[in-house]
Formats: structure tokens, C-alpha cells, sequence
């Protein structure tokens, strides 16, 4: 077990880096995942040194699900519950994870803090461990690995993620649709967020996280303009945007629908009247050679250099 440390300088709890030789325990949070990426993940995360093992319940499929709702908890607290595991990969996102997370042992996450990765949909887990246990996350691709779309690059930028204590940079990709969207400024702050569509689900709920002071981290997927609009005008009217440092702007791919507006209109629009910096084409989200950063931890967001620069989730 863990000695929790909880660093007295930004109030976050980084638990143990991975080293070769530990046990990860892959999860099912949210949707049910295709058997044969999962097995690519395994493949790759053997490859690292690192000990892989499907949790009891991580092929289950209950319709858009992995299971039932307590069975992706019980995959959870088992994780924390197990000494011998030392980190947790989400195998995807998809949907769920909302529906089981107040299931979640926070007990047992605080008495022996481990490393937790995904994406998507498990901006909802990462929120929830966060406002329990003060817990740093990893932002990352999921164990059920897809090499089209996250290649080496991707590999390497998870793999620095979960095993190093350095900081880690992400640059602005001229390449990336996002990249024009941009107010000139630095900012500092812990960056929170992930995905935009459970960020906005998460208001009115206990998870949402304080964003005063916060570099705010959005990405999303096959979201038309109009409800990227919806989402952000929704965060604004609720006050949760009102105290930003900053919005660091992942990848929105596949979000054109029919309609002359795009979604740079519309993240250019609703963001730019903030007063705070924002720096677009990132590489972090849904899109190819999806980046890995940490959250939850403080960050550092500069416009001119077109780089989000981010203290590491482990210790």
C-alpha cells in the first residue's frame, strides 16, 4: 500500500509513477469495447514492461454499456481495493460512466492513490476522483488501441505520461482545425476538463470542479457547431466559465454539419469574450495522433510559443 502524499504546494494527490514489472488493471467505465484493439493494448502495454489484466468485467455488454452499473464499479474499487495493482487504464470511453460513479469507494481511492487514464467519456470519472480523493489524472488514449489512429507518437506520449516525472509539453498543430482559434495571452492555472459534452453534464452534479483559476481543457467528437454552441452557452449562463485563467482547445473532429457556421465560428465566438487567453490545435481528443496530457495538476498555457505546458500526474 501507498504512503499518500498529498503535495502541499498545489493540494494535488500524484500517485506512483508506473515502473516495468507493475500491474495495471484494464477497466470498462463506459461502453463496450471490440475484443481484438483490446488485445493491441495489451500487446503495447506489455511491451512497456508493465503487467495488463483485463478486470473481471471489462468485455461485458449491456446494450450501449460494459455491463452493468455496479459491475464497472465493482472493476473500480477492486483496482484500488488490490495492492498489487499500481495503475488503471480505461479500456474507451462511449457512455456510462456517469451512471456509476458515485459507487466508487473514495476510501479506498484516498488509501492508496494510483494513476488513472482515459479519455471521453471518462472526463466523467476523472471529475468525480478528483472532487473525492483530489486524485491526478491522465488524459490519454484508452487500452482498447487503435494504431490508425494513435500511432507511435501517441504510444510514446502515454507511455511518458504514466511512467516519468517531467513535465509535459503539448504544441499547437498549424495542421489541426482548431488552430485558429486563439486569444493572445499566457495563463496559469490547474488544468481541468477533457471532454466538452460530460464537462457540460457535469453541471448541477457534485463533480463539477471549481474552474476559478482554471486552464479549462475542451475536446469533443461528432458535435455539429450548433451543439458545441449549446454546451458552451450553457457552462457561461451557469457561472462556471466566469473565473477561467485560460482554454486550452483540443481537437473537434468530425463536428461540421450542414450549416455555414463552423465550430472555430462558434469556439471563437463564446470563448473570446472571456478576457482570458485561448490557445487552440492542440492535439488532444478524439482526432489522429491524440496527445496525452495530465489533469488536475498546474499548467501553463502561452499563445506566442503556441504550447500548453503541464506539471506531471505522478510522483
Amino acid at each position: 500500500m501507498s504512503d499518500v502524499t498529498v503535495d502541499a504546494a498545489d493540494g494535488v494527490v500524484r500517485p506512483p509513477a508506473l515502473r516495468p514489472g507493475d500491474k495495471v488493471l484494464l477497466v470498462s467505465p463506459s461502453g463496450p469495447l471490440r475484443p481484438e484493439r483490446l488485445a493491441r493494448g495489451v500487446e503495447l502495454l506489455t511491451g512497456w514492461g508493465l503487467r495488463p489484466v483485463p478486470g473481471p468485467h471489462a468485455y461485458d455488454r449491456n446494450g450501449y454499456l460494459a455491463g452493468t452499473d455496479a459491475d464497472r464499479a465493482a472493476d473500480l474499487n477492486l483496482a484500488f481495493a488490490d495492492p498489487e495493482v499500481r495503475g488503471v487504464i480505461c479500456t474507451r470511453g462511449g457512455y456510462g460512466a456517469q451512471r456509476m460513479v458515485d459507487r466508487i469507494d473514495m476510501a479506498l481511492v484516498r488509501r492508496d492513490p494510483k494513476v488513472v487514464a482515459g479519455f471521453s467519456d471518462i472526463t466523467a470519472l476523472q471529475f468525480a476522483l478528483w472532487q473525492g480523493a483530489r486524485l491526478a489524472g491522465v488524459h490519454g488514449p484508452g487500452a482498447a488501441w487503435s494504431d490508425e489512429r494513435t500511432g507511435l507518437r501517441s504510444a510514446e506520449s502515454l507511455h511518458a505520461a504514466l511512467t516519468t516525472t517531467e513535465p509535459v509539453t503539448v504544441r499547437r498543430d498549424p495542421a489541426e482545425e482548431t488552430s485558429a482559434v486563439c486569444v493572445p495571452g499566457t495563463a496559469t492555472g490547474r488544468l481541468l476538463g477533457g471532454n466538452l459534452c460530460l464537462i457540460a453534464a457535469s453541471v448541477g452534479t457534485r463533480d463539477l470542479p471549481d474552474l476559478t483559476g482554471a486552464v479549462l481543457l475542451i475536446e469533443d467528437v461528432e458535435e455539429p457547431p450548433y451543439k458545441v454552441d449549446r454546451m458552451l452557452t450553457q457552462l457561461r449562463r451557469a457561472g462556471a466559465l466566469a473565473g477561467l485563467a485560460g482554454v486550452a482547445v483540443g481537437q473537434f473532429t468530425n463536428c461540421a454539419d450542414g450549416w455555414d457556421t463552423t465550430v472555430n465560428d462558434v469556439l471563437t465566438e463564446r470563448l473570446g469574450d472571456l478576457g482570458v487567453p485561448v490557445l487552440g490545435g492542440l492535439p488532444i481528443g478524439h482526432g489522429p495522433g491524440q496527445l496525452t496530457v495530465p489533469v488536475g495538476v498546474p499548467a501553463t498555457l502561452d499563445t506566442e510559443a503556441g504550447t500548453l505546458t503541464v506539471s506531471p500526474a505522478v510522483r
